[in-house]
């Protein structure tokens, strides 16, 4: 049993992390240690992002969602401020996941991860298959 939950931790979160990391510091102009704090992610978690060695798998569909793309930028931006409390950061990084899900970018690594799907419904995925 494979919820798409299990697929957005394997996939989808570490690339929004990387994404996320790249704004602090190309954007926001953060050293990859200060980015690793705001983030709350160990530097060497964010030194295997920049690396590629975690969340390369999920970039390129991650930024073909112009909603999540606007939702990572402004997770980046509120986390440059110091002000925006952890509440805010999770329902920031679910509305990016949910802004994927809903437009299905994730059923087809959830059909690889799960292939009985091709003989059940998802009710995330069925919309899109």
């Amino acid at each position: 049993m494979k919820p798409p939950c299990v697929t957005v931790v394997k996939y989808l979160l570490p690339a929004i992390r990387v994404m996320v990391m790249k704004e602090l510091v190309e954007k926001h102009n953060m050293r990859k240690i200060d980015a690793s704090s705001k983030m709350e992610l160990t530097p060497a978690a964010i030194t295997q992002y920049s690396k590629g060695e975690r969340g390369s798998i999920f970039i390129q569909q991650l930024s073909h969602s112009e909603e999540a793309m606007k939702k990572v930028a402004e997770l980046a931006e509120a986390l440059a401020r110091d002000d925006f409390p952890i509440e805010s950061t999770m329902e920031k990084v679910c509305s990016i996941c949910n802004a994927i899900r809903s437009e299905g970018i994730m059923c087809d690594r959830h059909h690889k991860d799960l292939p009985a799907l091709k003989t059940c419904t998802c009710p995330t995925c069925q919309p899109h298959t």
